[in-house]
Formats: structure tokens, C-alpha cells, sequence
């Protein structure tokens, strides 16, 4: 284990600990702009829809979730969802992003996650994000320096943006592309094991498992080296 020249992070339950998915809040806070409702459909029946066809599509089934390895973005999949019940937003499709995720997913920055940037910022380490999400780059970016506002991220990478998921191989070569970097000179750090940390190690970057926000306590072990934290200043220490 060597000192990385940079981090890269995950974003929910890593940088951010979201509140449990609510998805009718979101909805509902979406109908809120609807022009046109020619069904007058409420919130619970638009949602019900919506979880028929995240069902068909394999997107969140426990069961089958781990081998769906391209991402839909937000976008086609809302357009799709209201267009076909006869629903018109007055909105963006990045703003109806962002009204339905700050609904339906608020969240908090995970405990001591500044304090964390602050010391690799004097580290020299540099920082970046790579995070599983339907949600644009330009709307994950918007939600993470709303939440962290003092963060110097050099990219944020949305999977919306570039198609291929974590574990994919693809997505973390993406990153050590934009940073012109080699993987062994990374860090990638996330709570979930599959992708981030069995994804990082395929890859060739040291993975670092965080459980801070997750709460897990099931241990974890594999054939291959990771470090395994459960609060940033762990990872202080460590670095110092």
C-alpha cells in the first residue's frame, strides 16, 4: 500500500449520506409543474408505473441489479414515464432532475467528509468522483458543491454521462484517463463491495471500502488487499 497521488470517491453513501429513496415525494413535487395531466393521474399511480418499469428493466431488483452494467439515464427514463401517461413538465429535463431528486433523496454530507478534503487538499492529494447515478454530471456536480462547497474535485464522472457502470473496468479507465494518471498511483474509495471495491481492484487501483454511512457490520473479506474504514479520520490517520 503506497501513498496515492489521488482519491478517487463515490458519491451517495460515501461523500453523501442520502435519506431513504422516497420515490412519490419526487413525483409528486414533479406534478407539481405538469401542464398537462390528461389522465389526472396522482403521484402513487405515476410511481407505480415507474417501479413496473425499473421491474422490467432489472434496474433495482437485489437479485439482478449487479448485472445490469449500463446506466439509464434519469432523462429518457422520465420521458418516457410521462410522455406515455399523457403528462407535459413545464421544466428542463436537468431541473425536473433536480426537483425529483432533492424530493425524493435529500441528503447530508457523511461525518467528517470536509475535514477529510481539507487534509488532502494540504496533502497534495488530488480528488475526483465517479458515482453510479441516473442523474447528469452537471446535476451531481451541482448537488455535491451544494453539500460540500469548499470541494476541489478535477472531475466529476456520472455514469448517466459515459453509459458503462461500476464494476465495469471501463468507467474507473475513464477516470485514470482524465487524470492521466496510472492506477497505481489511485485510491477509489465506496461503501458498496461489488462495485467500487472489486470494481477499483479489476482495474488496478487499491480500493477502499467505507462503511460509514451504510452502517454495515457484516465483516468483509476477499482474496485481494483493501482497507476497510468505518470514519474519514481513519483514513487520516492512515495517510499521515
Amino acid at each position: 500500500m503506497t501513498a496515492p497521488k489521488m482519491i478517487m470517491f463515490d458519491y451517495g453513501q460515501t461523500l453523501a449520506n442520502e435519506a431513504h429513496f422516497d420515490g412519490i415525494a419526487g413525483t409528486r413535487a414533479l406534478l407539481g409543474y405538469a401542464t398537462v395531466n390528461k389522465h389526472s393521474l396522482t403521484a402513487e399511480q405515476v410511481q407505480k408505473r415507474a417501479d413496473e418499469l425499473n421491474h422490467e428493466l432489472g434496474r433495482f431488483d437485489p437479485k439482478t441489479r449487479h448485472l445490469f452494467k449500463i446506466e439509464v439515464p434519469s432523462y429518457a427514463f422520465s420521458a418516457y414515464l410521462y410522455e406515455s401517461l399523457g403528462i407535459k413538465l413545464s421544466l428542463s429535463p436537468e431541473k425536473a432532475d433536480r426537483i425529483f431528486w432533492d424530493a425524493s433523496s435529500p441528503a447530508v454530507p457523511t461525518e467528517g467528509i470536509s475535514e477529510l478534503l481539507t487534509f488532502l487538499k494540504k496533502q497534495g492529494i488530488r480528488t475526483a468522483v465517479i458515482s453510479n447515478i441516473s442523474y447528469s454530471g452537471n446535476t451531481l456536480k451541482e448537488r455535491i458543491d451544494r453539500l460540500l462547497p469548499d470541494n476541489e474535485f478535477e472531475f466529476i464522472i456520472s455514469t448517466a454521462d459515459y453509459m458503462f457502470r461500476k464494476p465495469s473496468r471501463r468507467i474507473f479507465e475513464l477516470g485514470l484517463t482524465k487524470a492521466e494518471l496510472s492506477a497505481k498511483e489511485v485510491w477509489y474509495i465506496g461503501d458498496n463491495f461489488e462495485c467500487d471495491i472489486i470494481g477499483a481492484h479489476n482495474s488496478g487501483i487499491f480500493p477502499v471500502l467505507y462503511d460509514g454511512a451504510s452502517a454495515k457490520t457484516a465483516p468483509v473479506t476477499a482474496d485481494f488487499d483493501f482497507l476497510h474504514i468505518h470514519h474519514w479520520q481513519e483514513l487520516t490517520d492512515i495517510l499521515s
